[in-house]
């Protein structure tokens, strides 16, 4: 196995792990809202191949909160065939590394009793709302430069 840019991947293979991850309903999703329209980021968005087969993936997007810049974290994707096998996790530490003092904080729709570890909490993003449906304990933030953030506003797509 080996880690790769996604940059490097093709656009089919990343959809049919995005496909088996969360069905073929995914572009129904809240997260879809927020970056429609938005190319990811190339260095902090990377897939795991073995032998030569995408197993998991991860990618970030540029989006706001009023006019604050933050990076929106996900999908974080693995095959149903690979699950439970510490890819998600090796996903979340290579972003982590790969992220700038100069690139945003970071946000997510995700569960915290699993993103809390690599520091996501709900703490500070009680105010936001999102374009579709969503529960409030699951919009996380890491914020570890402590920028100052708005307290209310929508997220959305940066423009």
């Amino acid at each position: 196995m080996h880690n790769t840019s996604l940059s490097g991947i093709s656009a089919d293979a990343l959809n049919a792990l995005l496909d088996d991850a969360f069905g073929t309903d995914r572009y129904t999703r809240t997260a879809y809202l927020l970056r429609k329209g938005m190319a990811a980021i190339d260095h902090l968005s990377f897939g795991i191949l073995d032998e030569g087969e995408l197993m998991a993936s991860i990618q970030c997007w540029p989006v706001r909160v009023g006019k604050a810049d933050l990076i929106l974290v996900g999908p974080v994707a693995v095959a149903t065939n690979r699950q439970n096998e510490g890819l998600g996790t090796q996903l979340m530490q290579l972003m982590l590394h790969a992220a700038t003092p100069q690139d945003a904080p970071m946000v997510m729709i995700g569960d915290p009793e699993y993103y809390g570890r690599f520091g996501f909490s709900s703490n500070d993003t009680s105010g936001w709302t999102l374009p579709g449906p969503w529960e409030p304990r699951r919009l996380l933030l890491r914020n570890s430069h402590m920028v100052a953030l708005p307290t209310h506003g929508m997220l959305g797509p940066a423009d």
